[in-house]
């Protein structure tokens, strides 16, 4: 078994340990395994640990439950994917609240060229139901990764038209992988493992608890490159997760609907606050996003592609920001050690691609 797979996993189940704490230890100690190896004194030492997590950290009673979990995953066919990871998806690397590990089961790639959140209303209208087919279908040129919640009303047809239609469609659950909710939806998650896949960050038989869904709805808005919400009250997850999506500083939009229709006061409260773009058609969204079936989403400039994997994480995490960062901040969110990240800095500076800036500040050039 791998030992610092074995270790992350622990740490993600340690008492007093988050998902930022997580990345913080990794970032500070150069790997999960050596957080283990750390006298309690230095751990003390790390912003964000107190003497209980610290205590926690050094007992390693987590190990057992961690090697019981590697168990099930294999068992179950997931992956566990953790921050660290490749596979990991690079926009979720770019928000501060990103999960340390997901579940993953399925084909798809997380890290698509395009990628587009549908939500929506658990009460779908008919006529909601008639605008997310024309979506899907209309987007079908581009060839985005559809993500969606897999609830109930515009979630589940969200991914129901983009397998019509050939697209590939991420499910995000609220639950853990091996329970699947609403039940009702177990064929369609069934033929998404096959054309796209489920994830979430909750462990093997966690429930569908009504407060594991505004931490779902963060994963769908840090997914996404846009946000499409289709019919929606005036209170409810999906005008949640397009303020997340703002917050994100990703492009949020929202379809407009008849003045008095209870399932259209979200978007026309989004629309009317500037939250929202107005989304008559998928031409409002190529033009807003500089989409055409032929685009890339990277500018030629900063064609990643000539880039290894680890420059290229740090390229989009600047790129994200838009304004300097500093580097301890940037070596939590790339999950890069210090001395490893300050020698890809130098490199891309060496490309002409970041600049140095006082106060130990780093920025695109």
């Amino acid at each position: 078994m791998d030992q610092e797979r074995l270790s992350i996993l622990s740490l993600h189940f340690t008492l007093g340990i988050g998902d930022f704490l997580v990345k913080q230890l990794v970032s500070y100690c150069g790997s999960a395994e050596q957080v283990f190896k750390t006298p309690k004194g230095k751990l003390l030492k790390i912003p964000g640990v107190g003497e209980i997590s610290a205590s926690a950290i050094k007992n390693g009673n987590s190990f057992q439950k961690a090697e019981r979990e590697l168990k099930k995953a294999e068992k179950e066919e997931t992956e566990i994917i953790f921050f660290t990871d490749k596979k990991y998806p690079q926009r979720l690397k770019l928000i501060e609240d990103s999960p340390s590990l997901l579940y993953y089961r399925g084909n798809q790639n997380l890290n698509p060229p395009k990628a587009v959140a549908i939500v929506g209303t658990r009460q779908a209208t008919d006529y909601g139901k008639e605008l997310v087919d024309k979506i899907c279908h209309d987007l079908a040129p581009h060839q985005p990764l559809i993500v969606s919640g897999l609830a109930y009303g515009i979630d589940i047809h969200a991914h129901k038209y983009a397998l019509h239609y050939g697209l590939s469609t991420i499910g995000v659950m609220g639950s853990g992988m091996d329970v699947i909710y609403p039940a009702a939806h177990k064929e369609t998650a069934r033929k998404m493992i096959c054309q796209g896949g489920l994830l979430t960050e909750n462990h093997f038989g966690t429930k569908p608890d009504a407060h594991n869904f505004p931490a779902r709805n963060r994963i769908i808005a840090g997914l996404c490159d846009a946000l499409i919400v289709v019919e929606a009250a005036e209170k409810g997850g999906a005008l949640i997760t397009a303020d997340i999506a703002n917050s994100y500083n990703k492009d949020v939009f929202a379809i407009p609907g008849n003045i008095g229709s209870q399932y259209s006061e979200g978007c026309n409260k989004l629309i009317k606050t500037n939250r929202a773009n107005l989304f008559n058609s998928v031409k409002d969204l190529e033009y807003i996003m500089n989409w055409s079936p032929s685009t890339s989403t990277l500018p030629p400039e900063l064609d990643l592609s000539s880039f290894e994997p680890e420059e290229q994480t740090v390229i989009q995490i600047l790129k994200a920001k838009k304004t300097p960062m500093m580097v301890d901040e940037l070596s939590i969110r790339s999950s890069l050690n210090p001395s490893k990240l300050a020698s890809i800095l130098l490199t891309l500076e060496f490309k002409n691609v970041v600049k140095s800036l006082p106060g130990k500040l780093f920025a695109l050039k």
